[in-house]
């Protein structure tokens, strides 16, 4: 089945990611219109797949030869073409900010949810070519994990181009009257959030479950602070399959053991998991050589069996008894493709899949335990998670 899509944005992986992926993919997608505030990147794309300039997300998401719509881009729009496109009754591809609030947003989540309509999020990190490598190895080879370390190291000039000359206040507030800048502190304290989650996830998706607790630490007590570091426990990771499927779908584990507290005290007297996340803009900007020097691995996991060291999107190496295992794998699909071909899976299954946006919220809410960590200097349960 061939999808009629409409974009809503083109954003700063177009060219890299988006725009690339629905060439590959023209079989199953055809693009039918375009809205965009950039006039000559619109004028390329509408050219490009002989698709209708469109003024407005909402004449976007109510014509009738669309089926599904693809938010590509970061604005002050936010969640507004998203829940119109869903109370429109068209499914929704999700490649905008992830930088969810639990609680603010939860009306959001509630439209979608009611809708009855396919919703994905982009989590890009969850199908790397190395990251999906590393699931089969845990599977086959080295075991469940036991320790995994993740880190990104930020600058500012690794925010988009309109992130660090455009952002406005409406941007970050809502407030459709107020054009002030947004200073480099809260572009950075932006990044950081939207990292943090995507790290997490991707912890979260390795191990296989929801973690039960976690603690933070800031190099500074603001939030906006230039360091932050997460550590998340995690039930034993061959302890319940059941748990594992039941965060793949996205469906929150049941809590007919006992309290969460106690299931927490339990775990940490056994073998468990534990994922140290960690990342910070703590090298100036104009430091290009320092950034660059050395980067750590995007991912480290100490599993029964061996140890195995992920750079993205398709570098691995792994040890185990037998030694070093080396494997590139630039083979692979790029990530584009495998979101879109998924999400095309989505829309066309007979049976709803809403994991991607239930594991992009519950990200967001082991993110605002970490903040109550931070300020109350503890560690916070999570069993209660919504």
């Amino acid at each position: 089945m061939k999808l009629r899509i409409g974009l809503i944005g083109l954003g700063d992986q177009w060219q890299s990611m988006h725009r690339p992926a629905l060439r590959m993919l023209g079989d199953r997608f055809d693009v039918r219109a375009i809205y965009c505030n950039v006039s000559k990147l619109a004028e390329s794309a509408v050219s490009e797949f002989q698709a209708d300039p469109v003024d407005g997300y909402q004449a976007l998401v109510t014509r009738d030869d669309i089926d599904a719509v693809l938010v590509l881009e970061n604005s002050w729009l936010r969640f507004h073409p998203a829940t119109a496109a869903c109370r429109a009754g068209k499914a929704v591809y999700w490649a905008s900010d992830l930088d969810f609030d639990p609680i603010r947003d939860r009306e959001f989540k509630n439209c979608v949810e009611d809708s009855g309509v396919a919703f994905m999020a982009g989590l890009p990190r969850r199908f790397a070519p190395a990251t999906l490598r590393l699931k089969e190895l845990i599977a086959t080879h080295l075991g469940a994990p036991r320790l995994i370390f993740c880190h990104k190291r930020l600058c500012l000039e690794d925010a988009p181009m309109k992130r660090r000359d455009q952002i406005t206040r409406r941007g970050v507030e809502g407030n459709l009257g107020d054009d002030s800048r947004v200073d480099p502190e809260e572009i950075r304290a932006r990044m950081t959030r939207t990292e943090l989650m995507q790290l997490i996830d991707w912890c979260c998706y390795v191990v296989g479950e929801r973690p039960l607790s976690v603690m933070s630490a800031n190099h500074s007590p603001e939030e906006a602070a230039d360091y932050q570091a997460l550590s998340l426990l995690f039930n034993d990771a061959t302890s319940s399959r059941g748990s594992r499927e039941r965060f793949s779908t996205g469906t929150p584990a049941a809590s007919s053991n006992g309290s969460s507290t106690d299931k927490a005290r339990r775990t940490s007297e056994n073998n468990c998991v534990t994922a140290q996340i960690s990342c910070g803009s703590y090298i100036p900007a104009q430091w290009q050589e320092a950034i660059g020097f050395r980067p750590p691995a995007a991912m480290q996991v100490c599993c029964e069996n061996g140890v195995a060291f992920v750079d993205l999107p398709g570098t691995l190496v792994w040890f185990d008894d037998a030694g070093r295992h080396q494997e590139f794998l630039e083979g692979e699909s790029p990530v584009g493709e495998k979101m879109l071909g998924q999400f095309h899976r989505a829309v066309t299954s007979l049976v709803r899949n809403l994991s991607g946006l239930e594991d992009a919220f519950n990200a967001a809410a082991i993110l605002k335990a970490a903040r109550t960590s931070l300020h109350e200097g503890r560690r916070v349960d999570l069993g209660d998670l919504a």
